[in-house]
Order: C-alpha cells, then structure tokens, then sequence
C-alpha cells in the first residue's frame, strides 16, 4: 500500500512542497530512502522505527521504500522524520483517515516519540500559506515562529501520538495564533543607546551620516577610543524596520538556527560581529548544502568587523561582491543558492600594530615601515567601497568623567528618518534603491548636482590626495546625505567639504 503525505523543505530563503511518499511491501525487511537524502535524512530510518514502536504501534517487518519528491533536489535535515513516521503507519492502515493532503508536516522525532524543533520553519510555514487551504503541523517549540506567517492554520504537537490522534480526530488541537503587530511592536526595543558615549563628537556624526546614507564606515583609533562600543550603538540609529524587511530577515536567522523559541521574529536590525578567524565560507556562507553566512545574517542591518586589519585578506576580498551587489550567490556541484546581503558595513582597527600611532598619551613602538605594512593589509579596492573613514581619539579624561550625557539615540534617530524620508521621495520611483548609499554613477551625475565652487574644491582634493574614480563618487554620496540631514534640496560647498574629511585618511593610508 502506498500513503503520500505532504511535507516542506527550504531552497535559500524559500520554502518548497516536498512529498513524502511510502510504500510498503511484502519482502524481505528493508529501510530505503529515495530522492537525494542527505546523511540526516537517511538516518531517519533508525529514528522513526524507534519513535512509532515506542509510541505502541507496530513497526512493519517488511521493505519500506520512501521517496522524497521531487527527486532531483536534495533534501537535508531531520524535519522529514514526522510524514515518514506518518506515511508509514498510514501505509500499513494504523491511522483511521484516508486523506491527508490539507496537512503540511515538519518535524523531527526523538526515539521516545517527542517531537523536536527544525530550523527554516518559517519560510515553510509562508510557503504553505502560499498554496492556500494548507494546515500545518509542526513541533510546539515551533509553533509562535510558523505562526509568524500569518495565512495558514498552525497546529502544535508534542508528540507522534498526539499527530495520530489529531488526524484520527479523537484528540482536539487548537490553532495556535498570535497577535503579529504586537510583537513586532514588543521587539523593537534596544537595551543601549548613544547616550551612553561621552564625547568623540566627531565620530557620532560621521555614524549619524553613515546612518542616515547607509553609508559603510570605517574607524581608526586607539585602544579604549570607543570604536566598538559606537558602532555596537549604531543599529540604534536606523530607521526602524518594516514588517516585511523583519520576516525576510527571520527567514535567513530561522534557517540558519539562529531562532529561540521565546525570539520567533527578528525586529531590530541585525547586528553581527564575527571574529577575526572566521572562514571564507563563515563569512559569506558555505557548506555542502550552503547555509547563510555572516553577511546574510546581518542582511537589513550591521555587519561589524573589529580589528578589520587581523581578518585574513583572502576573507575580505571575498565580500567585495555582496558589498556592491547586496547578495551572495552560493555554488555548489549539487545546487547554487543566493541569500540577500543587503548590509551596513562597519569596521574598526587601530592605527598601528601597538594601537597608539599619533596618540598624545601613549607612545607608538612601530617604525613607519611596520606601520605600513600594517595598513596595507586592507586592499584599497575594499577602502573604495567604504564611502566614511573617520579617525577616534583617545578620550579626554575631563570629557569620560563628565555628568552629562550624550545625545539620546532617539534623537539622532529623529534627525536621521528625516534624511530617509527625502531619500524615499527621491528614489520612489525606482525598486533597487532606497538610500544614497545604493546610487550608481548615471544617478549619481544626476542627483548630486554640485556648482563650480563645490567642483573645484572636490577636483582639488581628488588630485591632491589620489583618490579613485570610486572614491569620487562616494565623496558625492556624501555630500548628499549631509545635505539631506541638513534639509537642504542642492549640495552646498560646506556638505563636500565635510564629506571630504570623511576620506582624508586615504592619503595617510595609502600613500
């Protein structure tokens, strides 16, 4: 006899149908899975026989063939050991229903018949709202994050048991539902604001423009200047995120298993700070089946690289691409998959190898050569792509003992949605860009309209410092934001000016 039963599996960031298909004959005992398994789906077999003669039913003595369709994906994790557990006693008549297709079900089993959570539930749970009329099935720790999804009926289960005694209908399950609004309200709440910085004034704007362009930022001080614990502030200063931007970031965390069961949907912007020894595939994503990388886990907020300059340069250069694209595309002999990058990069590193080059307090123990072998570990193409460079003093003692607090970010917020919302007004016509930070160089030519006092200043200090074609045009990105934040509609000498101390460490960098 043979029972289908229809289950989900995730391709990227998307949810697809997968058919989980058993058919039972009489030959000799044998367990065969079909349709590309991974090595945790083949070991399903043992989990599932466990499972159903530990929950009191029979485990049949016979050759069990499950297929997994379509069978030229290949399938991995454990989230099909619930429909093969299911298809299997449906195909030896120990269920009392004859249908199952309104079901969609996901769950791993343990060998005593609990069901264990999966990762990548919510992109399964909006593809089965997709289809339309679906019901789904899904472990109770689970079940707020399916629910996210809002269309589609969800049913919380604990053990194999309680799934046959639901679709018997001898057990009465209740919908599990959630008040979405709600919770994206209750989970846009930081614990840290910028008012917990005292002075490097100077710094705090450049991330007030890097925040209001979504511009990517680079600072370069000495140890104890505050460098991360601004940029560990700076997602407090964007623009809040929208209920879709909040779900497409959940779907990359759920399938990366980032997700708590308390934590079912991500509602501030991502902060992520990877260690100086991450991997080209920790960084950008990898794996046999690919999985999200660092840059993907920080889509729609931060990616924070401290001490930038201990990175390997080979892992660096790799993020130039998802830097300008806003997306990384994984290949692999089985499948290429592309996850959405689309992320602020922040970064921090000291002036030297000791940390205290031109700090008036410390005295520097590195000669020019080893200085600038130290630098010239950032390639000057990534430098390109950073539109701010902003050198961090050491903090002044009168300044770090001072009563008086800093500006909120509440306020600095206030100022930097302003910026947006003229940004918003400015692009709406178009659906690749939404900041200064996203133009190309046809709109650039055509938004950043400066006059011949402010050309001359930019042309002087194009030739005087060096600088790229790139770096030109980020100059000019710049300009735009400042003026944005300052309200005004043209580019005024002061903006370039302003925006061209935001690269004069390229000079001291690279030359």
């Amino acid at each position: 006899m043979i029972a289908k039963i229809i289950s989900a599996a995730t391709a990227g960031i998307d949810g697809y149908t997968v058919e989980v298909e058993a058919d039972i004959q009489q030959m000799l005992p044998c367990f065969v899975t079909v349709g590309l398994p991974d090595a945790a789906v083949k070991e399903s077999k043992e989990r599932v026989q466990s499972a159903i003669k530990n929950s009191d039913f029979v485990f049949p003595a016979k050759k069990i063939t499950i297929n997994l369709a379509p069978a030229d994906i290949k399938k991995e994790g454990s989230g099909f050991d619930l429909p093969i557990a299911v298809g299997i006693l449906a195909a030896t008549g120990q269920i009392l229903r004859d249908d199952y297709d309104d079901f969609v079900m996901v769950g791993e089993l343990a060998l005593d018949g609990q069901i264990r959570s999966v990762n990548g539930i919510l992109p399964m749970a909006i593809h089965a709202a997709n289809m339309g009329g679906k019901k789904m099935i899904v472990p109770i720790a689970n079940a707020k994050e399916a629910a996210m999804a809002g269309d589609v009926e969800i049913y919380p289960i604990k053990t194999l048991s309680d799934v046959i005694a639901f679709l018997e209908g001898s057990l009465a399950i209740e919908r599990y539902t959630v008040n979405l609004e709600s919770i994206f309200e209750e989970s846009r709440q930081h614990d840290i604001d910028f008012s917990d910085v005292r002075g490097q004034e100077s710094a705090k704007r450049a991330m007030e423009v890097a925040a209001a362009g979504g511009h990517n930022i680079i600072l370069i001080g000495p140890p104890g200047s505050g460098k991360t614990m601004m940029a560990r502030r700076l997602p407090t200063i964007l623009p809040n995120m929208s209920l879709p931007e909040a779900l497409e970031t959940t779907k990359i965390h759920s399938i990366a298993g980032r997700l708590t069961a308390d934590k079912a949907l991500v509602a501030t912007r991502p902060f992520r700070d990877p260690h100086h020894t991450i991997s080209n595939a920790g960084l950008i994503g990898g794996g046999s089946y690919p999985k999200p990388g660092e840059v993907s886990l920080a889509h729609h907020g931060v990616l924070f690289l401290d001490e930038i300059a201990e990175f390997r340069r080979e892992v660096l250069e790799v993020m130039r691409q998802p830097l300008e694209d806003g997306f990384v595309t994984i290949s692999r002999a089985a499948m290429s998959l592309t996850y959405p990058a689309n992320f602020m990069l922040a970064a921090a590193m000291n002036p030297c190898p000791c940390g205290y080059h031109g700090d008036s307090t410390h005295e520097c123990t590195c000669n020019p050569s080893k200085i600038q072998k130290y630098m010239s570990r950032l390639s000057g193409p990534l430098m390109d792509r950073i539109d701010i460079h902003i050198e961090v003093p050491a903090v002044n003692i009168r300044e770090l003992s001072s009563d008086t607090c800093g500006e909120k970010s509440e306020k600095i917020l206030a100022r930097v949605n302003s910026a947006r919302k003229m940004q918003q007004k400015r692009f709406e016509a178009s659906d690749t860009i939404y900041c200064n930070a996203h133009m190309e160089s046809q709109k650039i030519r055509e938004i950043c309209l400066i006059d011949d006092k402010g050309k001359a200043l930019l042309d002087m200090a194009i030739s005087k410092q060096g600088l790229s074609a790139r770096a030109y045009d980020r100059i000019l990105k710049v300009a735009r934001t400042i003026a944005d934040l300052a309200g005004c509609e043209m580019i005024d000498t002061p903006h370039i000016a302003e925006a061209i101390g935001y690269r004069s460490l390229d000079r001291n960098l690279w030359m």
